[in-house]
C-alpha cells in the first residue's frame, strides 16, 4: 500500500557534508584514523568547544581527542547497538579533580550511505 507521501520530493535536507563545511560538525577523522577508527569520525561544534580547551594547563585538542576516543573505543567494545553513551574525564579548571563530560555517538549512514560516527554532547541530536 502506498502512502501519501511516498511520491513527495522533501522540502529541505541538509547534508553532513554540508554540516561540516559550515563547521556544524567538525572532522575529526584523521586522529580517529590513528586511533584505530575505520569510520570517519565528527564532533558537534559543543564537543569540539570542550576538546579544544586549553586554558586549563597541560591540556591540548590531541590529547582531549585521544582521551576520548579511548572511552568511546571501550564503549564501542561493550555494546551492540549504534548508539554509546560515555563520559570521559577532563580537567576543567585549575586544582580541580578531572570531571566526567557526558557524551554520546552515533554510527549512521553518511550521504552516500557510508558509516559514519558522530559524537554529540549528551542531549545533543
Amino acid at each position: 500500500m502506498n502512502s501519501p507521501m511516498d511520491d513527495e520530493e522533501p522540502i529541505f535536507s541538509y547534508t553532513r557534508e554540508q554540516a561540516l563545511e559550515d563547521g556544524v560538525l567538525v572532522d575529526v577523522s584523521a586522529v580517529a584514523r590513528e586511533a584505530g577508527f575505520r569510520y570517519p569520525v565528527a564532533v558537534t561544534q559543543a564537543v569540539f568547544g570542550v576538546l579544544n580547551d586549553t586554558s586549563v594547563s597541560g591540556q591540548d585538542l590531541n590529547g582531549r581527542l585521544w582521551d576520548m576516543f579511548m572511552i568511546l573505543r571501550a564503549g564501542i567494545r561493550a555494546s551492540s547497538g549504534d548508539e554509546i553513551h560515555f563520559a570521559p574525564l577532563f580537567l576543567m579548571k585549575e586544582g580541580v579533580p578531572p570531571e566526567p563530560v557526558p557524551m554520546w555517538a552515533k554510527c549512521g549512514p553518511g550521504d552516500t550511505v557510508e558509516p559514519v560516527i558522530t559524537v554529540m554532547m549528551e542531549g545533543e541530536d
